[in-house]
């Protein structure tokens, strides 16, 4: 750290610091025990300019995380690790029945979720209890419960080293795909510091996923609301997925593959109970979980490594695996579903 002209251990800017060989095992929700050369955690994004103007993160990898939910470190970072630690929400517009509401990267998603329904503004209820920041959520084109964050998406900020200057990008610009975007594919180029979403005080409830219209009726909800369907949401998801806090994990770590209608149709043919979901461009969306359970592997563990026992689709740290182990058995996975089906699976979080 000779280029900052200081202690060699940490450095304090306006709006920023700067620590080395910092540890990594309480930013991840593997809870894997790395360590980064360089951490940069930056409370006002007005320094970005300040921080980049290190010759030192010029020249080294940079890796931007969130709260690590959605990230598996297989090996110590040698470059610099960049948080964004901003906080803010606010309505930026009000245009008819509508508002504009405009998150720092580093709030919480679950609570923006929350405090967009406790100022009567519906959308997001299917996306409750998600786990990472705001900035993270536009990257990875976050869904759930048949809701993808595109279709709220307004705009989103960012701050583009290549041109060393804060950009806007529209929700068109964005390019989001299913669990992708142009800022997924650009890792290095932007850093996204802000999101605005537009959404609505006319709910349009979506409750045909499975298993939400019967968590309602569980819940004796006749007549429900957008925070009655985030509830419904939450529950479901605290059933059926790991709490990070107790044991090591990303929540979903495999995507849901999506083959051409042939192709389906003759999985359909020889596996009858594979559930399939048909696309509007003619592909259809297999279930990821269904392919892992039926070659064999939920539930199962390699030391220290596992797959959930309550849901095929999530990859486990049972306490001191290290990302290495953690990412042999995804692959060990992978390759078992392609033997029995043909069909790649493909890993949902950031592997490093």
């Amino acid at each position: 750290m000779s280029d900052f002209r200081v202690a060699p251990a940490r450095l304090d800017g306006n709006g920023y610091r700067i620590l080395e060989d910092a540890s990594l095992a309480g930013r991840n929700t593997f809870r894997v025990d790395a360590r980064a050369a360089l951490l940069v955690d930056v409370r006002d994004t007005a320094a970005l300019a300040e921080v980049f103007a290190f010759p030192l993160l010029a020249r080294v990898p940079l890796l931007v995380l969130g709260e690590g939910s959605n990230l598996l470190l297989t090996r110590n970072v040698d470059g610099a690790v960049l948080t964004l630690s901003t906080r803010g929400i606010a309505i930026i517009a009000e245009p008819d029945g509508e508002a504009i509401v405009r998150a720092e990267a580093g709030e919480n998603w679950n609570d923006l979720v929350h405090w967009t329904l406790g100022h009567g503004l519906a959308g997001l209820e299917n996306l409750a209890l998600i786990p990472g920041t705001v900035g993270a959520a536009p990257i990875q084109n976050i869904g759930a419960y048949g809701v993808e964050l595109s279709e709220f998406v307004h705009a989103v900020e960012a701050w583009d080293r290549t041109a060393k200057a804060p950009v806007r990008f529209d929700a068109a610009a964005c390019a989001f795909a299913y669990r992708d975007s142009l800022f997924k594919r650009e890792p290095g180029r932007y850093l996204v510091t802000a999101l605005q979403l537009r959404l609505t005080r006319t709910p349009a409830l979506r409750l045909d996923y499975a298993g939400v219209r019967e968590e309602l009726a569980a819940m004796n909800v006749a007549q429900p609301t957008p925070g009655l369907v985030a509830e419904a949401i939450s529950r479901l998801r605290r059933r059926k997925l790991p709490d990070p806090a107790v044991i090591g994990n990303a929540g979903s770590f495999f995507k849901n593959p999506i083959v051409d209608a042939d192709a389906a149709a003759a999985l359909k043919a020889t596996h009858a109970g594979l559930p399939t979901w048909p696309l509007p461009d003619g592909r259809c969306k297999l279930s990821a979980a269904w392919l892992i359970e039926q070659a064999g592997f939920k539930g199962i563990r390699d030391g220290d490594a596992g797959i959930a026992a309550q849901h095929a689709l999530v990859l486990v740290n049972h306490g001191g695996a290290t990302g290495a182990q953690l990412w042999a058995l995804a692959q060990r996975v992978q390759a078992g579903v392609t033997e029995r089906f043909g069909v790649v699976l493909e890993a949902e979080p950031r592997i490093v």
